[in-house]
């Protein structure tokens, strides 16, 4: 029996796929999921309308996202585990659901992301601000 070949990442559609199934990942992982219930206490009804826009805007660049990310994220106690927790899940997510090279930019984009927001929250033992 032929199995037929994941799709590339192409459509409003997609982006929503990957969402849904990388958060419900995100909600099941032991590292990931305190963070976001007991700490951030997302609401997923108003989160996740957010991150189709976010990557909507990321990878089929309609610039629907209009937030400012960095600013949400500052006060979460994130370290280097949840960022490579994060990355590892969404990649997984990627190619359970797609391949090609929109699914590859995907993950490129993500890895980038995560990489950023990693270097900004890290705490700077150089800042006159103490962090």
């Amino acid at each position: 029996m032929l199995i037929p070949a994941l799709p590339d990442l192409h459509t409003e559609a997609d982006i929503i796929q990957l969402v849904d199934a990388f958060y419900a990942r995100v909600d099941a992982d032991d590292l990931l999921r305190p963070i976001f219930h007991d700490v951030a206490r997302v609401d997923w009804q108003a989160h996740l309308p957010k991150m189709y826009d976010f990557w909507s805007s990321v990878l089929l660049g309609t610039s629907r996202y209009k937030g400012r990310p960095m600013a949400r994220h500052f006060p979460l106690p994130i370290q280097a585990a949840h960022f490579q927790r994060w990355l590892a899940l969404f990649s997984a997510t990627v190619d359970a659901l797609f391949i090609g090279p929109k699914a590859d930019e995907a993950k490129t984009k993500a890895r980038n992301i995560g990489a950023m927001f990693e270097h900004r929250m890290a705490p700077n033992p150089l800042s006159l601000l103490g962090g």
